[in-house]
């Protein structure tokens, strides 16, 4: 499981209180986040001004005194954000020397096309190599994206297969990968789906002997659905996607689940501007994660 010297990070996540900031956008979808944040494609030029402009905003977010440990348990980075530096320290570095927050690194390479309902990840050639890196920067985790749109069982199945097949490469280096097989929220057989999506996830983590996975779930239909994978002794914790649920909602639904915490991006992104003030930036982003920080709670 977890290499010896990620003990305090593994105490940390299974005995701690509070939730995971998903800071991970990645390329198809960080033009969307800065327009959420105010700025328009029109300020800046090529992927490499863009990059260099969603760290700043990441940058802003995790140097906030509202960010901390104390209600964060960990975040999700991007690998462009883990080749980055944050006042000065390697970003994942300063997460948890300087915020005491738990480092986890997206290394899906995006989505394939949509088949028989569901939305497959693409090919990771050099997820070993990224995976040696993310070790040799002290990252913690790993997490990875697939999506469900219709209650398709035999496409399901492939879904959560590919998972844990990548999740068992990911372990064998140290790593603790979570889990994310999303179920689009706009879908109209989703609790068909979750379903068919749970006891796929039960059966997968029975034949992981030891080892231990996280898991980032769409929030169910049905309240506490998920408790069985909750209370699963193969599962570090579980962890809630927004999906597109308002804050609002989502923390609502969070509520609602015994023992599930918070993974939100966009709803934890959601009311701040690059035009606010440091004052009134930090300000927001303290309430908005006070409100994760309650409903992860339950």
């Amino acid at each position: 499981m977890a290499a010896p010297a990620n003990k305090d990070m593994l105490a940390k996540l299974q005995n701690g209180q509070g939730f995971i900031a998903a800071l991970d956008q990645s390329g198809g979808s960080t033009p969307k986040a800065l327009k959420m944040y105010g700025v328009d494609e029109n300020e800046y030029n090529g992927e490499e001004e863009m990059y260099a402009t969603v760290h700043k905003m990441r940058t802003r977010i995790v140097t906030s005194p509202a960010f901390g440990g104390d209600r964060i348990l960990g975040a999700i980075l991007f690998e462009n954000t883990l080749d980055r530096d944050i006042a000065g320290k390697p970003s994942s570095r300063y997460l948890w020397e300087e915020k005491q927050v738990v480092p986890f690194l997206k290394v899906d390479k995006g989505l394939a096309d949509e088949e028989n309902g569901v939305q497959m990840m693409k090919p990771m050639p050099e997820l070993d190599a990224l995976l040696d890196k993310a070790v040799a920067q002290g990252v913690f985790g790993t997490k990875m994206r697939s999506v469900i749109k219709q209650a398709n069982a035999d496409a399901i199945a492939k879904v959560v297969e590919q998972q844990f097949e990548i999740g068992k490469q990911i372990l064998a280096k140290g790593l603790v990968p979570i889990i994310e097989p999303e179920v689009d929220i706009n879908s109209v057989d989703k609790a068909e789906s979750e379903v068919i999506l749970r006891d796929l996830l039960l059966k997968h983590l029975s034949a992981l002997g030891d080892e231990k996975v996280m898991l980032k779930l769409t929030l169910p239909e049905d309240a506490n659905f998920y408790e069985a994978c909750v209370k699963h002794p193969n599962v570090l914790r579980v962890v809630a996607l927004s999906g597109g649920y308002s804050r609002e909602e989502a923390n609502r639904r969070v509520n609602e689940n015994n023992g599930m915490i918070a993974s939100f991006s966009r709803a934890l992104t959601e009311g701040l501007s690059a035009q606010q003030s440091d004052d009134e930036f930090d300000s927001m982003l303290d309430s908005t994660i006070e409100s994760i920080y309650q409903a992860s709670l339950s």
